[in-house]
This record gives C-alpha cells, sequence and structure tokens, in this order.
C-alpha cells in the first residue's frame, strides 16, 4: 500500500463518540478469565435464561467446570478439536466455554448442514468430540464412521426449562419432533449423565492468548468451506472493541437479546461473549421467528439487540407487533446485510432504541466497522474502523493503489481481531493476508469524513458487454419502488454480452405486480446497460442463518431451471 494515503490520516477519528479512544489498553484475558471475572463481579445475577430457565454466573461456571472435566476424562486435551452442533441453549454457551477451559479448539456447527457438508467440517477439522441435541445424534451417530469424531454428546432443549415447561415439553416434544430417542452406542453419553458424574473441578490447563480459540467454517452453503484460526487474542480484542464502541451500556446491568445463532461468529461474539464479557442476563432465543422475539421482548424486557435485516423487518411486519412494548430495547446493532432505511426509521421510532449497522467477517472476529452510537450516523454506511483498526480501499487489478475518496476498490483491513490464517490451507492464507491485511473480497468505498460503504462482493460483480455492473446499485434502485420488500440481483450467462442482469423480486404482502411495470421502474433510474433481462417474483429469498441471502443458491438454481 502506498504511504502517506488519506487513509494514514484516519479521517474517522473526528466521528468517534465521546468517551471512545482511537486505542485500547487491551487486558491480557481469555474469554474463560473474562467469565471468572463476571463470576467475581456478578455470580448471583443472571446470566443465561433459556424459556424462563435461569442460570446466575455462579451456577453457569460450575457446569463449565464439570462439563470441562467430563471432556477431560473423555480424553479431550489442549488442542484437541470438539464441534458443537447446537441452537442458542444453556447447553451450548456450557460446551464452548468448557471446551475453551480446557485449551480444546472448538468448531461451531450450523444444524441445518447436510451431512456432507458436517462431515467436510468435521474432518477437515480433526474433531474428535461433538455435542449436538437428540434430534441430530442418531443422524451424527451414523455420520461418526465417516468423520475422525470418537465421541458424541447428546442434549435435549427440554433438558433446562423452567418446572410446568419441562412436564409439558415431555408430554409433546416426540410427537413434535422436539425431541427423540438417541441409540445407546459405545461413546454415545448424555449430556445431563455426563455433569451429574463429572468432577466438581476442571484440571489445570495453561493458556497463552496466542493459542488457538476456535475455527470458524465459512463458505459452507456454497463451496468447500474453510477453517478459520482465531486465537484467545483475536476473540479477546473484539469483544473489548465492542465494549469501548459502546460505553453508555453498564456492566452487569443490561439485558442482552441472545437471537443471532451462536454457531456463525456474528452471534457468537456480539451477542453470547459481549454478554458475559458485560456480565448481562442474555435471553436465549433458539429459533428466532418473529413469534419467539416478540414473545421474549415482551416477557424478559431486554435491552441490546443485535439482529440482522431480516429480524428488523419481520418484527415490523408481523401482527403481534401491536401488542408488544418495545421500548425496552436502548441499542441495537445490526450487520450481515444492508438495512434499508425505512426499517431503521421505522424501528427506532416504535423503540426509541438506536440501531448502529457495522461490518465484519468470520476472519475478523468478526466486527471491523460500526457506525458511531451516540453520534453521527450515516444510512447506507458500515461505519467506522473501530479502535486499533485500519481499514482502506485499494485498486482491485492489483491490490496495491489505494483509492481516493469516492472510488471503488477492495476493502482491506488491518487490526488485532484479523485471524490468524486458514486451517490447513497456506495458499488461501497467503491470498487472504498480505502484509498483515486481510483482503476481505468486499467492493467497497469511504467518503471524504472516513466512512465506509459496502459496493458489492468481488466475486457477485457483473460484466456486461465490458461494462462492471455492481448488484447492489440494482438491489437499492428496486427497494425505492413502493411494492418491493426484498430483491436480489445475479448475473446470468449472455451469448453476446457475456453476462446479462436478472432481478428477483419479493413483494409485500398484498401486493402484485408485473414484469413489465418493473421493468419500466427501473429504466428511469439505471444506465442502459444495466437493466435486467429478466425479472422473476418470489415469495421470498434464500437466506443464511444470519440473513445473508444466498445469491450464489438463486443463480446456480436459476440455470438449472430456466436453461439460461
Amino acid at each position: 500500500m502506498t504511504q502517506d494515503s488519506i487513509y494514514d490520516k484516519k479521517p474517522w477519528l473526528k466521528f468517534y463518540d465521546q468517551g471512545v479512544s482511537a486505542s485500547i489498553d487491551y487486558r491480557d484475558i481469555t474469554l474463560i478469565q473474562a467469565l471468572d471475572a463476571a463470576v467475581q463481579s456478578f455470580g448471583e445475577s443472571p446470566a443465561l435464561n433459556f424459556l424462563g430457565f435461569v442460570l446466575t454466573y455462579k451456577e453457569l461456571s460450575g457446569m463449565v467446570e464439570r462439563f470441562a472435566a467430563a471432556l477431560a476424562g473423555l480424553g479431550i486435551k489442549k488442542g484437541d478439536v470438539v464441534a458443537i452442533l447446537l441452537p442458542n441453549c444453556i447447553q451450548t454457551v456450557v460446551a464452548y466455554y468448557g471446551a475453551l477451559k480446557l485449551g480444546a479448539v472448538v468448531v461451531m456447527n450450523n444444524p441445518l448442514y447436510s451431512d456432507r457438508e458436517l462431515g467436510h467440517q468435521l474432518n477437515d477439522s480433526t474433531a474428535r468430540m461433538l455435542v449436538t441435541q437428540d434430534t441430530l445424534a442418531n443422524r451424527m451417530i451414523d455420520l461418526r464412521p465417516l468423520t475422525s469424531v470418537k465421541h458424541i454428546i447428546h442434549t435435549s432443549m427440554g433438558d433446562y426449562l423452567p418446572f410446568h415447561k419441562s412436564l409439558l415439553f415431555g408430554l409433546v416434544a416426540k410427537k413434535k419432533g422436539l425431541a427423540a430417542d438417541v441409540r445407546q452406542e459405545e461413546g454415545v453419553f448424555g449430556f445431563k449423565e455426563l455433569l451429574a458424574k463429572a468432577a466438581q473441578k476442571a484440571p489445570e490447563v495453561a493458556i497463552g492468548s496466542a493459542d488457538l480459540a476456535m475455527l470458524a467454517y465459512t463458505g459452507g452453503t456454497t463451496g468447500i468451506s474453510k477453517g478459520v484460526m482465531l486465537t484467545h487474542a483475536n476473540l479477546s480484542c473484539n469483544v473489548q472493541q465492542l465494549e469501548a464502541w459502546f460505553p453508555g451500556f453498564e456492566k452487569g446491568r443490561e439485558v442482552m437479546l441472545g437471537a443471532l445463532p451462536f454457531f456463525h461468529v456474528f452471534g457468537l461474539t456480539t451477542a453470547m461473549n459481549f454478554s458475559i464479557w458485560q456480565g448481562w442476563n442474555n435471553i436465549l432465543v433458539p429459533k428466532p421467528q418473529p413469534d419467539e422475539l416478540l414473545a421474549a421482548i415482551r416477557k424478559f424486557r431486554p435491552t441490546f439487540a443485535p439482529m440482522v435485516p431480516a429480524m428488523f423487518a419481520n418484527l415490523l411486519n408481523h401482527p403481534a407487533l401491536e401488542k408488544t412494548d418495545m421500548t425496552c430495547i436502548k441499542g441495537c446493532f445490526s450487520g450481515s446485510a444492508p438495512l434499508p432505511l425505512t426499517v431503521i426509521k421505522e424501528f427506532e421510532q416504535i423503540t426509541g432504541a438506536t440501531i448502529v449497522e457495522g461490518f465484519g467477517m468470520s476472519e475478523s472476529s468478526p466486527v471491523v466497522t460500526v457506525n458511531p452510537f451516540g453520534g453521527n450516523r450515516k444510512p447506507g454506511s458500515i461505519g467506522i474502523p473501530l479502535p486499533d483498526t485500519l481499514c482502506a480501499v485499494l485498486d482491485l487489478a492489483t491490490g496495491q493503489k489505494t483509492m481516493p475518496p469516492g472510488e471503488r476498490g477492495e476493502l482491506v483491513v488491518k487490526g488485532p481481531q484479523v485471524m490468524e490464517g486458514y486451517w490447513k490451507n497456506s495458499d488461501e492464507t497467503a491470498e487472504a493476508l498480505r502484509d498483515g491485511w486481510l483482503f476481505t473480497g468486499d467492493i467497497a468505498t469511504m467518503d471524504e469524513d472516513g466512512f465506509f460503504y459496502i459496493v458489492d462482493r468481488k466475486k457477485d460483480m457483473i460484466i456486461c458487454g465490458g461494462f462492471n455492473v455492481y448488484p447492489r446499485d440494482i438491489d437499492e434502485t428496486f427497494l425505492l419502488h413502493p411494492k418491493v420488500l426484498e430483491v436480489c440481483t445475479v448475473g446470468i450467462p449472455h451469448p453476446t454480452r457475456g453476462e446479462a442482469v436478472k432481478v428477483f423480486l419479493v413483494l409485500k404482502e398484498g401486493e402484485t405486480a408485473t414484469e413489465q411495470e418493473m421493468l419500466d421502474f427501473c429504466k428511469e433510474r439505471l444506465a442502459k446497460y444495466k437493466w435486467p433481462v429478466k425479472i422473476e417474483f418470489l415469495p421470498e429469498l434464500p437466506k443464511s442463518n444470519v440473513g445473508k441471502v444466498l445469491r450464489k443458491e438463486l443463480r446456480a438454481g436459476d440455470q438449472v431451471r430456466f436453461g439460461v
């Protein structure tokens, strides 16, 4: 990168909120030590609330100790890999922190993944232990001979419930597919039974900040996923950066809405680890659908809510919103996709909360940039770099020349939260990490104030007749139409242009529209080379568990269905 560029001057610093410093004096402690500190300060305060079943910090720490002791009894030692395949529940938090306490490396897996995807991640990571729920356990027992997994620990969503809910769960769970009988086989254990037999204290293990803490797999739904190596320092520093960014939220006083899936690093850091670092009460939502989210808000009154755009939009469009007092929420953090300005305004008007959009990726633990919480926010921007984080926009051709404000290029980042590299993949590591900079693969711009904007993914750019077409430009145009709820633009093969534009639209409930109507709308607002050759209406867009539209899935499915 060239020296003395505008990025070296860090123009974003003048927009930092009062009380937020450009650099942090980081505490050299692991997440496990942060849990110990929370116990010391808030031992009798609630740490986790699962559908009304509450654990204090002291009780959570005791379960973590016993689970770590149980893992040690099964032969798990420092450096071994423990895989977790669970939704947001008490057992997920206990298993994660219990494995870290032994110095094990954790892999968080998506319960919706196929056997092929899970098999790859288990084998690639060399996982020896798998913690999962009973409804998946028999599948995993069948998969186990094809993987490196030796032991399976299974648990039920009914294991930790209030007494009356536990009784009801026992009566209806199996009929509704919420519980299952697990085959008794060697090396297969029940979570509660294992905990009951475990020692009260785990073995003491020396864990350093540079030690590997977890592998966060990326790209599992669209290709061969890669394991992102995150150290204890990466995770701890990113949480401390969040603590610094939100100084108005007090330790031990707030209530977290734990709705983002913990098996994704966005939810893991912003909703699970951040909550424990702060000594907050975390309301665990295993199924983050509108009914469940609104019920949790009504009953448990969260004050801080990290969510993805689809969650915000779905809450606003749900009929139960009218009977839900949302004014308990003070702050929201949105990521993974752009949040429409109309949604921001309506949600903030209803709640009185402040929503800040940010950006991150698995390779950066994940948070890199966030809009200022108490000051200047810019709609459509991913914000400004966190303390001790550098960002720049480099040319797409060579990746060496800095682009001036307003010009597009690849976003690169540097900071203490950036990964060590990809697990067992030196070629991909060398491509992503260059001279300490993480090349994100995202096309971005920076304005004169130092606020960054994601234009598109580098791989999603459409080259149409020699012109670069950025799908987000087209997406944002169609979102201006009053009938449109969601949109996704993809490139499809074209016999003369190389590629052409196709748009998938989801209309708002009760609305109808024709393809010609939508084509006429965009022709008034887009250059001719950006005009779509086809528009298709869908009831919904395919999304990942963190709300990202699966653009590649739409593109691939379209070629199969329509032969374009």
